[in-house]
């Protein structure tokens, strides 16, 4: 059947080069692995070694620190001569898998600290090297929904690797496989990329003398627009992270549905995974349509949808009745917020940064997420601590500050460079 030229598939969709849907490949695989331990490495450390919660939190937290110092080192490798973007993503599969190995074994909380320190490190160093890639290879009209596909591998890996991963946890009822599995996925990336993926920096790059690295850094960090994204980025990756942290256990321990406290965790896992699938959905269809805006648009739409959705966990907390369908609505909205900023987000950074520093701002980039869930989480559990009039009002707290991030907004888009304010169109 042939169909008009407005439904066909190669109409409606960019050409995304080759590597970008390979490097799509290897990043669900990654994901994948991550899936079977995202979820279930508290459990095992908890339950089965019998280290005690604070201790385990402590030890996951680790990673953070490393992997500050990784985001910092791959954007330095991600822009050096001698290291560039393919060197940096092979040395970061490979400490990974190391990390993964070291978690595998752990016996102890030493041990365990070690390994989730290699493995920040590792994931520091991916983050920037990655997005560099993506940006190399994909011409600026086409860059969102590049990323967008780069993301909904991600989604997907995550939630096929959560699934296996129970079901391999209920049979076997071996959790250090999960980690051997997760050291498996980054030996397949490393071998994706060190076969597919060759170097993308520029030629002209590659042989001009390599930038004074605190230079690149102080260059990057006087960009007036990149400072603002900066704090836009912070103030977003927090929302993000309660998401994560705050929201399963508000779910759980201030929710009224009827006479009983909470939500079931099986319930708590179905509302996730429904906000997983819905991301996956409408990962690429969001970043179509957008394209054709400038990123302050975008970025304004997820703004007014987390406002929203923050009021509709406010309105979950207070009722005795349909919590259930504020909750779903709410991660429904939160998955759609989630799709219109991220890819935006990249492309917004590449169009900001000079070739030659594309490391650096990516790795500012990434060092963004990790000061998100550094304020996001303390916050959050602040506010549960708190009487439930306050932690009933911490939503709405979060959606009226929409306010004051949609006027930082306005000041990014006056300052912004032309070349950035204007969206596809076609």
């Amino acid at each position: 059947m042939k169909f008009p030229p407005k439904f066909q598939f190669a109409s409606w969709f960019p050409p995304i080069h080759p590597k970008v849907w390979i490097l799509a490949v290897g990043r669900l695989l990654l994901e994948m692995g991550t899936g079977f331990t995202l979820f279930y490495a508290p459990i095992f450390f908890v339950n089965k070694v019998g280290l005690s919660t604070t201790a385990v939190g402590l030890a996951l937290g680790s990673a953070s620190i490393s992997g500050v110092a990784g985001r910092i080192l791959g954007g330095i490798g991600v822009d050096s001569p001698s290291w560039g973007r393919r060197r940096t993503l092979l040395f970061s599969a490979a400490i990974s898998a190391i990390g993964s190995l070291v978690l595998a074994a752990s016996h102890n909380f030493a041990t365990l600290v070690i390994g989730n320190l290699i493995t920040g490190l590792g994931l520091g160093l991916y983050w920037p090297a990655n997005e560099a890639v993506v940006a190399d290879l994909t011409p600026s009209e086409n860059r969102r929904e590049a990323y967008a596909i780069t993301r909904l591998a991600d989604n997907l890996g995550l939630g096929m690797g959560i699934v296996l991963g129970g079901v391999l946890v209920t049979t076997t009822g071996s959790y250090r496989s999960l980690f051997i599995i997760d050291a498996i996925s980054f030996i397949v990336f490393f071998a994706v990329v060190y076969l597919a993926i060759a170097e993308t920096r520029p030629p002209d790059m590659r042989q001009s003398q390599k930038t004074q690295h605190i230079a690149s850094w102080m260059a990057a960090l006087s960009d007036r627009p990149f400072l603002v994204y900066i704090v836009l980025n912070i103030i977003f990756t927090t929302y993000l992270s309660q998401l994560h942290s705050t929201i399963p256990i508000y779910f759980k321990n201030f929710v009224s549905v009827g006479s009983a406290k909470g939500f079931s965790e099986t319930t708590i896992s179905a509302l996730f995974a429904l906000h997983l699938a819905i991301a996956i959905l409408s990962q690429i269809p969001v970043a179509r349509v957008l394209k054709s805006f400038s990123h302050t648009v975008a970025f304004t739409f997820s703004c007014l949808l987390w406002a929203v959705g923050f009021s509709f966990i406010w309105a979950c907390g207070i009722t005795t009745s349909g919590n259930l369908f504020w909750a779903a609505l709410a991660l429904a909205i939160f998955a759609v917020a989630i799709t219109a900023f991220t890819p935006s987000a990249s492309s917004l950074v590449t169009d900001l940064a000079p070739e030659s520093q594309r490391g650096v701002y990516f790795a500012i980039n990434s060092l963004c997420w990790a000061i998100g869930y550094f304020i996001g989480p303390p916050l959050g559990g602040w506010a549960l601590d708190q009487p439930r009039i306050v932690t009933h009002s911490f939503w709405l707290g979060f959606s009226f500050s929409v306010v004051i991030t949609l006027a930082i907004l306005q000041y990014l888009n006056r300052i912004l460079p032309t070349h950035t304010k204007v969206g596809n169109q076609e």
